[in-house]
């Protein structure tokens, strides 16, 4: 099932248009001629504008007039260029992104004139649902969910459902998505509208919701805002190796002695994520830790750790701030350790805890005011995904 809309340069749904119809083929006449350069490396506007065809001496005004409008030094590698000659005027275009189009204009007897113009943009919404029987990307991609969507899946549950632990054989899910194109037909972008992901038989679901602050986050059918004060895991896509324990023989040392974190395998230059905001307080080396950082949470009494890192991520240093999920460095095996995993530790006023029984406060519900708003968009989405299901189930 998709349903297809245009979206005006004020961003709301209007037509529904044909899938097949999305962009009408222009209408030429057979005085026009129309000539596309792609820029590539080494290319200058004033090369490429050559090659289109205008004299040397022109150029210096193309540029010239575009200057206030949009500076053509800031052209990119891949973007287009489009001249159309007629016998009324030339026009030239140039594709600044998926929203944007310079538009350079000149007329007999006349100047060259620039503007900015928005292009439209065409979306459709699908649905995917499947199993897990084998992995949560495997089994999405099986059903028809590129990986960057299972990665935005994994990131709205991230903090009720810990994919390194939790995920199970018959666990289900359905995701309800928007895709955007441009007017050459080309996406540019998707996002999660709803979707519901059950796991060992509790159904977690999200609605993708714009408060009218324009603040967007996702939130369970009641309205609960589904982000946390942390995340449950640093590391995605792996699985635990050593849990919290006051007494565990050490793999190199060969003496017992407490193990306050949990360590999580994963390959060497898997990125490793802040679990919430805060302050970096400690990065460098740290003996046995081997590359280390630790972070001081925003509420001044948890703090947490990550160690025997490969490297750590640019702009990372003793003193910054971090956002929750920012990555702030990969994997590895540095100082004692027998292969490339993050040992983890959470901190409550300085004394280390089982990160993995830590209960995690909801960031704020949706505003009381906007309730009945938001449960009409609810009800909506999930009878959009009802309705696709039993699509599904009878095509």
């Amino acid at each position: 099932m998709f349903i297809t809309s245009i979206q005006g340069n004020a961003g709301r749904n209007d037509t529904p248009v044909i899938h097949h119809e999305w962009i009408l083929p222009s209408i030429k006449t057979s005085h026009d001629v129309e000539i596309t350069e792609v820029v590539k490396s080494g290319d200058t506007a004033g090369l490429i504008l050559v090659r289109l065809g205008l004299p040397a001496s022109e150029v210096a005004n193309v540029t010239h007039t575009a200057a206030p409008v949009y500076n053509l030094k800031n052209i990119r590698i891949g973007h287009k260029f489009k001249k159309k000659i007629s016998d009324q005027y030339i026009e030239i275009n140039y594709q600044i992104n998926a929203k944007e189009r310079l538009v350079l204009t000149s007329e007999p007897g006349k100047t060259w004139r620039a503007k900015l113009i928005q292009r439209p943009v065409f979306t459709r919404i699908n649905m995917v649902e499947g199993v897990i029987q084998d992995s949560l990307f495997y089994d999405a991609g099986k059903a028809g969910l590129e990986d960057a969507l299972t990665i935005q899946l994994v990131n709205i549950f991230a903090w009720d459902i810990d994919f390194v632990r939790d995920l199970r054989k018959g666990d289900a899910f359905k995701v309800l998505y928007e895709e955007s194109f441009d007017d050459e037909g080309r996406r540019v972008d998707y996002t999660i509208l709803s979707a519901e992901f059950t796991n060992r038989g509790h159904v977690y679901t999200a609605i993708r919701y714009t408060d009218k602050k324009g603040n967007i986050e996702y939130y369970d059918a009641e309205g609960r805002n589904l982000r946390k004060t942390y995340l449950k895991s640093p590391v995605r896509y792996s699985r635990i190796s050593s849990r919290f324990s006051v007494s565990r023989k050490h793999p190199i040392l060969g003496y017992t002695r407490a193990h306050r974190g949990v360590d999580y395998a994963a390959k060497s230059g898997t990125p490793i994520h802040a679990i919430g905001d805060g302050k970096v307080v400690y990065k460098g080396w740290k003996g046995g830790y081997g590359r280390f950082i630790e972070i001081r949470h925003t509420n001044g009494i948890h703090s947490t750790a990550y160690a025997h890192m490969s490297r750590y991520a640019k702009g990372i240093r003793k003193g910054s701030f971090v956002k929750q999920g920012q990555v702030i460095g990969y994997v590895g095996m540095s100082g004692l350790a027998t292969g490339p995993h993050l040992h983890f530790e959470f901190r409550s006023r300085g004394r280390a805890v089982n990160p993995l029984r830590v209960k995690y406060k909801a960031a704020k519900p949706v505003p009381k005011t906007e309730l009945t708003a938001f449960r009409l968009k609810a009800k909506e989405m999930l009878q959009l995904m009802a309705v696709q299901s039993q699509l599904n189930v009878w095509g």
